[in-house]
């Protein structure tokens, strides 16, 4: 890339970052994003201004043979976001790249099975984090940073804390769960 070019997409992409923080997206969303045009450049040894959809139609053909259809729709989704907001044009070839819609269903243990399960397990502490984390339909990261503070046992209820999308919730605190968590709070009394 010759200098004034590289200087030029220096300044975009200065400003795509700035413009991702501005809106608000989260770390992993501004890195994602910011590596789809590195990346892109890096491609066409270009800054991305100036490539045609014809150009970015066999880009998107090569990355779907060597990257996974996450990658594609993350990498599709930061040059939307370079084009309509740093570049101040319209995403007019929106369709070039639709990754294929795979619905998958969730294991999902069964009653009988998440008893046996909690049955078999020695240690209390891993005994009531599994009780928990299935009674009250925990995702593992929310479980894992639950405090002794979240847990309200007059209304019966725990705050979560920044879980997915970073948002609060308040979940229904059932009454085997608080009889196991005070169980375990009797023999440890850990702060967190």
């Amino acid at each position: 890339m010759k200098s004034t070019e590289a200087n030029r997409f220096k300044k975009l992409y200065q400003r795509h970052l700035r413009l991702l923080k501005l809106q608000g997206k989260s770390q992993k969303t501004i890195d994602a994003y910011s590596r789809a045009v590195r990346r892109v450049s890096d491609h066409f040894d270009c800054c991305p201004d100036q490539l045609t959809p014809e150009q970015l139609e066999t880009y998107f053909e090569e990355l779907v043979d060597t990257h996974s259809w996450s990658t594609v729709k993350i990498d599709r989704t930061g040059l939307q976001f370079f084009w309509r907001h740093v570049l101040n044009r319209d995403w007019q070839w929106v369709n070039i790249i639709k990754p294929p819609k795979i619905h998958t269903i969730p294991d999902i243990l069964t009653p009988a099975e998440i008893e046996r399960l909690i049955g078999k397990t020695r240690k209390l502490r891993y005994r009531v984090f599994l009780l928990t984390t299935y009674s009250m339909g925990l995702r593992l990261e929310e479980a894992l940073s639950l405090q002794v503070g979240d847990i309200d046992a007059g209304r019966k209820r725990v705050h979560i804390r920044r879980g997915k999308g970073h948002k609060d919730r308040l979940v229904p605190l059932p009454d085997l769960t608080l009889l196991a968590l005070r169980e375990l709070w009797r023999r440890h009394r850990h702060p967190t």
